[in-house]
């Protein structure tokens, strides 16, 4: 028994980061902070990686308490739901840059040739 309240302990540290990490990158979502989004996102995933690391260690271990589990799953959902939620922004902005800008736009050379074509793409990591 004293190693589940050990265990509760040494997972309860990375998944509180993860919250942590989670709230904040919807705070920056919200604010249209561009750095603060950056960062948010950096410091998730590090927190993610953690997280995972002392989760996958316990499960070896022995069992993750159930609390802890349901708090991870909601964490992921909350991860899925951000991850969707940029995926349509960024859809949005590329549709938004293919009317200012059209597939067939290009910019031209001194000689009157062609230099650059555009084409959209997702800006998804």
């Amino acid at each position: 028994m004293p190693f589940i309240a050990s265990g509760t302990a040494d997972l309860e540290q990375p998944l509180s980061r993860v919250e942590l990490q989670l709230h904040a990158l919807a705070d920056a979502l919200r604010s249209n902070d561009s750095l603060a989004l950056e960062s948010a996102a950096a410091e998730l995933h590090s927190a993610l990686a953690a997280a995972v690391d002392h989760f996958r260690h316990a499960a070896r271990q022995g069992s993750v308490p159930a609390p802890l589990r349901q708090r991870l799953a909601v964490a992921s959902a909350q991860v899925a739901a951000q991850r969707e939620s940029l995926a349509r922004a960024t859809a949005a902005l590329d549709r938004a840059i293919d009317v200012l800008i059209p597939s067939s736009a290009s910019a031209y050379g001194a000689g009157g040739t062609g230099t650059r074509t555009v084409s959209t793409g997702s800006l998804l990591a």
